[in-house]
């Protein structure tokens, strides 16, 4: 598992969908996961330190963990399957952690709550991050430990992942390495 930190929230001028920008602490790794606007607008809103009235979900969520005796520990991105990613919560209570299914965004949205770790699979990692370079241009691995050099897309692969290349190719990756500012 890799620790991750929030760089940024996204939202594709295309067609409005927003993505969370996931950085990796020691590297220039990023992991951009697409999520709802509710979700986009809990993060922000706590990441910008935005008083609400009421509480939302994920304050409340976090008051019940709180309120039985729980705290959370940590957060991770466990999985990617069928362009779908999988989060756990980590909570601990009565001397032991048991992790909880979550979608990510929610998980996330707990994590900036609670100030705990955001943690990302190496395996999703290696599926789904972009590495960039100095000048903020992504870099194209073409040989990873353990893949053959000869290792071709799959046709399949490329159309499953069509929605993410399209959505890509509508952000302004330049920036966003020197940019920490929240868009939303």
């Amino acid at each position: 598992m890799q620790e991750m930190v929030i760089d940024s929230i996204r939202v594709s001028l295309a067609n409005y969908q927003r993505v969370v920008i996931l950085k990796e602490k020691e590297s220039d790794r990023y992991l951009p996961i697409w999520i709802g606007p509710a979700e986009a607008d809990a993060i922000a809103i706590k990441l910008q330190g935005v008083s609400v009235p009421r509480p939302l979900t994920h304050d409340l969520l976090s008051s019940v963990i709180g309120a039985v005796g729980a705290d959370l520990k940590y957060i991770a991105v466990s999985d990617l399957q069928n362009d779908t990613f999988y989060a756990k919560l980590g909570i601990n209570m009565n001397d032991s952690t048991v992790e909880v299914d979550a979608r990510p965004s929610d998980a996330i949205a707990l994590a900036v709550r609670e100030q705990v770790p955001i943690y990302v699979d190496e395996t999703v990692l290696d599926k789904a991050s972009v590495t960039l370079d100095e000048s903020g241009t992504p870099i194209i691995e073409e040989e990873k430990e353990g893949a053959e050099a000869s290792q071709a897309v799959k046709e399949e692969d490329l159309k499953r992942m069509s929605a993410f290349t399209e959505f890509i190719k509508t952000l302004d990756l330049e920036d966003l390495g020197s940019s920490k500012e929240t868009e939303s």
